[in-house]
């Protein structure tokens, strides 16, 4: 059966770029709607969650950049319409399966950087989207930039 509605999870590097693309061709194979989502994690995680000062006005900031970093990646995509392109706040792997939940997706599409080790083949979110998904899951490994 062909997928119906496929969910693209970006952090809006170019390095994404390849994922929207593999998430488009199969999109268009099957006939499917498809829609973009950008996490943005709270500050506090980065910190363990232990945070001596408020970071309310940073993290406001942070969206903020966030929704225009998101508006400028999806610019590449016109057919992405402002209903198929989304902004969460929260852990991604939660948000991301929220949202696969409520736009009643059937795939959900991550890349995989695979620079984890043997422990994590997938990245770490690529891992933690696919535990506990609502839907299918396909990672797409992204190359490693020369160098890197």
């Amino acid at each position: 059966m062909p997928y119906q509605h496929i969910l693209v999870a970006v952090d809006l590097t170019d390095e994404c770029d390849p994922v929207v693309v593999r998430a488009q061709k199969l999109a268009k194979a099957s006939g499917a709607r498809m829609s973009l989502v950008h996490i943005v994690e709270p500050m506090a995680m980065a910190f363990g969650g232990d945070v001596p000062m408020d970071l309310s006005m940073l993290q406001q900031q942070q969206f903020e950049q966030a929704r225009e970093r998101l508006d400028s990646f999806t610019g590449k995509y016109p057919e992405l319409s402002a209903d198929q392109r989304h902004l969460a706040y929260g852990q991604p792997r939660q948000e991301i399966h929220r949202l696969a939940e409520e736009q009643g997706c059937d795939l959900i599409v991550v890349g995989s950087h695979g620079r984890h080790g043997l422990a994590l083949l997938l990245g770490s979110t690529a891992n933690d989207v696919l535990h506990g998904a609502p839907c299918d899951v396909l990672a797409v490994r992204l190359k490693k930039e020369k160098g890197a």
